[in-house]
């Protein structure tokens, strides 16, 4: 996750910040990485360390988006928030996120695709489950009871479409996370924020942030209510992006926008093997 950041040095002084190395100490356990408490400081922290790496070298964006924590570093990105302060505030998040788990009713989330999502809500009902993030039509993300998991993807095979268990242990954009949304609005509101030097999508309205009062009330609020992604990609087409980039770890951000706008050229930077290779992309796309 960090090792092509780590090649350009404002990167590696930031990973290893005294007050960031701390918050990513668990980062290198394979076992505990789809966990909360490691998985969200360190897709925050990834994200920014590529940024850090870049910034100076490409063009300023003219928006930026986050799918789920990403929209939290995507704030850092913005300049809004502090790239330490970023990386603390996930990890403050996963804690809250975390105390809302039930002991006795384990949480997961599962991919739904190949039905509309209007009957796939009717579906999910029956399950306990909950529309979590919606990147088209007839694909979502939908969290709920754990226990119930096979038999929402059976009856979603029944009903011709496809449900994929993700490695996901919370709930995350659905009501039964409702009890970390006031405690991380008040965590948000004691940020020491900055105006964002270009707008930040929301993921919950697909909305352009700009000052600080909005961003901690849809912060807080996506982590209980689903992320309209689909929105989001069609917010960008409407500003009129052309190119896009995906920082964070992984490329099914680039793929998924790339298959709903085909017209706006887009990449993960995992898909290159050196920073010159990304720089070297972004300057050819924006001749």
């Amino acid at each position: 996750m960090f090792d092509m950041a780590r090649s350009d040095p404002a990167a590696s002084d930031l990973l290893d910040d005294p007050q960031l190395a701390p918050l990513l100490a668990d980062a290198s356990d394979s076992a505990s990485l789809f966990t909360n408490r490691v998985a969200q400081p360190a897709i925050v922290a990834a994200t920014l360390a590529m940024w850090a790496a870049l910034r100076e070298t490409v063009p300023t964006p003219a928006l930026v988006a986050g799918y789920s924590i990403g929209e939290l570093a995507a704030y850092g990105v913005a300049g809004a928030l502090a790239p330490v302060d970023a990386v603390r505030l996930a990890v403050e998040r996963a804690q809250l996120m975390d105390a809302c788990l039930d002991r006795d009713t384990a949480q997961g989330m599962v991919a739904v695709t190949g039905i509309p999502n209007a009957a796939t809500g009717t579906l999910l009902q029956r399950f306990g489950f909950y529309p979590a993030i919606v990147t088209g039509e007839d694909t979502l993300v939908a969290g709920g009871p754990a226990a119930q998991r096979e038999a929402l993807a059976a009856a979603a095979a029944a009903a011709g479409a496809r449900a994929t268990a993700l490695p996901v242990e919370v709930a995350s954009h659905t009501p039964l996370l409702q009890g970390a949304v006031v405690p991380f609005e008040a965590v948000l509101g004691r940020q020491d924020w900055r105006a964002p030097a270009f707008p930040v999508l929301a993921g919950i309205s697909a909305e352009k942030v700009e000052d600080a009062r909005l961003a901690t009330q849809v912060l807080s609020r996506q982590i209980a209510e689903p992320i309209r992604w689909m929105d989001c990609m069609d917010a960008a087409v409407e500003a009129g992006i052309t190119v896009a980039l995906e920082l964070g770890p992984g490329a099914a951000l680039a793929r998924m926008l790339q298959s709903r706008n085909p017209n706006i050229a887009c990449r993960s930077v995992t898909e290159f093997r050196s920073l010159d290779g990304i720089r070297s992309w972004l300057g050819r796309q924006l001749e």
